[in-house]
């Protein structure tokens, strides 16, 4: 039994954008993909943390889901930026039931335990957005508001965040999330969202007494980074 997590699958078999375009990395990655995610067994835990999917909506997520299904064990998704599909937790799984799809379960304003652990997160918020004029505060706030949910809904268990976008990075941090991730004694955070040179600006180690991991997929070489045995 284990819990991984990655982040940014960036599945496309339901619309026309496959990430090969960028080359490098990225380049057969549904492949690699396969080939990574391998390790995982049906009594196992995979943290899925957001941009899962090029398709605008679930219909055309069909074919993106059935992939994900193929996951053996638990799999555990939390919204990303790109993730446009996103409706609400009762029509997600309304469309797993349809489509035979099994084990899947979105993490939003709730938690899920892993061996005496707290599985809390939501997506987050990046300020790169505000810096370009198109920061919404209404959105921001109401991230906030779900990452307390969640944590509030894990009680005393020890708890592990995962966010999509990172709640700090060089040049930059978010005081309000890192005051959440305080203020509820979380010691270990995951995040995906940066890609390619932007690895560079992901601040990885212990901060402030939190142990911060960026697991985008291509950044882990699209293999699962090992949460907990």
């Amino acid at each position: 039994m284990a819990l991984y997590a990655i982040g940014d699958l960036h599945l496309c078999l339901g619309a026309e954008k496959p990430m090969d375009i960028f080359g490098g990395a990225w380049v057969g990655y549904m492949d690699k993909l396969k080939e990574g995610l391998s390790v995982i067994t049906p009594e196992d835990t995979t943290v899925l943390l957001g941009d899962l999917s090029w398709a605008l909506d679930l219909e055309n997520a069909k074919e993106d889901f059935a992939w994900i299904n193929e996951i053996p064990g638990r799999k555990i998704i939390l919204k990303g930026n790109h993730d446009y599909w996103w409706s609400t937790a009762s029509k997600f799984y309304k469309f797993c039931a349809e489509n035979g799809f099994s084990d899947q379960w979105i993490l939003n304003n709730n938690h899920y335990e892993y061996g005496g652990y707290a599985i809390c997160g939501t997506r987050g918020w990046f300020f790169e957005e505000e810096k370009s004029g198109t920061h919404d505060e209404k959105v921001f706030r109401r991230e906030l508001l779900r990452l307390e949910a969640s944590l509030k809904s894990a009680g005393d268990l020890p708890k592990v965040v995962f966010l999509h976008y990172p709640p700090r990075y060089k040049g930059y941090e978010c005081p309000e999330i890192l005051a959440l991730l305080e203020q509820y004694g979380v010691s270990r955070c995951f995040y995906g969202h940066l890609h390619g040179a932007s690895h560079g600006l992901a601040m990885e180690g212990l901060w402030d007494g939190v142990d911060f991991r960026l697991v985008a997929a291509d950044k882990l070489n699209f293999e699962p980074y090992l949460v907990l045995p």
